[in-house]
């Protein structure tokens, strides 16, 4: 099928962008539009009006903030987050998620900003800014406005963006300087939409030299079981505060992990399987995380 007839402007300006969001009751932002495209193909949309932000260049770019944070705009492009060496550095479970994040092709022209936006429950996108506490810029008729990650998304694709509004920025805060990553996702094909994907962050707090060093913060969020990428905070709480984490603790974070979610099944896996993912997958993220860590000094 093809889309619906619509009216399609370029604004250059982001101001330009908001009113032409304002002046119709029924407008949609395309940037990369490899979500978008899709659902207006199948009529799953129809927009009078689409507004493509795709050259205002206030909203690109990835930029170092305070305390080792990055600010991404909106406008990156999923391959300009995999390539990027700042982000390597800083955030190497983003670097790494990236390489999942579907096709290459889709990858060269989907955006940060769309991914957030879309709110697939199954994107790696969402995932990694509930995982790293991230702050989503939001401009509208009202000026700017700051939402924390957790409580951007309320839903399968359903966020907390008004009709119209903009998500113009993702600031990403600096993780603590002792800090350890894993990755993982399982999807029937390369490409395909993750049935189940782990992501963890662990940090040493303490003092080394005294040998009082023991897990500070730690991290760890889901996707592809539930509506909503998800942090683990009761599973987290089990974790802070260990010296030592061996195989039975690991089975207990598992085990609250696999009890806590709430997937839902369809024509690619039941409930009971992602369950089964998420637990066994979550031993050897957090086993990996742990190996990385203990490589950590206190000069590092």
């Amino acid at each position: 099928m093809k889309p619906a007839a619509f009216d399609y402007e370029r604004p250059q300006t982001l101001d330009d962008a908001l009113k032409l969001l304002a002046s119709s009751d029924n407008a949609k932002i395309i940037a990369g539009g490899q979500s978008l495209m899709p659902m207006l193909n199948f009529r799953l949309l129809a927009p009078e009006l689409l507004v493509d932000i795709s050259r205002i260049d206030e909203l690109r770019g990835i930029r170092e903030t305070k305390g080792r944070g990055l600010s991404v705009g909106a406008l990156t492009r999923h391959h300009e987050m995999e390539t990027s060496k700042l982000v390597e550095e800083r955030f190497p479970v983003i670097h790494e998620a990236m390489q999942y994040v579907a096709h290459l092709a889709i990858r060269n022209r989907g955006t940060i900003g769309g991914s957030l936006s879309h709110a697939d429950p199954a994107a790696e996108l969402p995932m990694m800014a509930v995982l790293l506490d991230a702050h989503l810029h939001v401009a509208g008729p009202n000026g700017l406005r700051q939402v924390a990650a957790r409580d951007f998304f309320l839903g399968a694709l359903t966020t907390d963006l008004e009709e119209n509004e903009i998500l113009v920025q993702v600031e990403f805060p600096g993780l603590p300087k002792r800090s350890a990553y894993a990755f993982d996702e399982f999807a029937q094909r390369s490409g395909d939409f993750a049935l189940c994907s782990v992501a963890v962050i662990l940090s040493w707090s303490g003092n080394f030299l005294t040998g009082g060093k023991k897990i500070g913060d730690v991290r760890i969020a889901l996707m592809g079981v539930d509506e909503t990428p998800v942090r683990i905070e009761v599973a987290e709480q089990l974790l802070s505060g260990a010296k030592h984490i061996d195989d039975p603790l690991l089975e207990q974070v598992a085990s609250v992990i696999r009890d806590t979610i709430q997937p839902n099944g369809d024509l690619h896996a039941s409930a009971d399987y992602r369950r089964h993912l998420a637990y066994t997958m979550s031993q050897q993220t957090l086993k990996t995380a742990w190996q990385r860590l203990q490589g950590q000094t206190d000069e590092d």
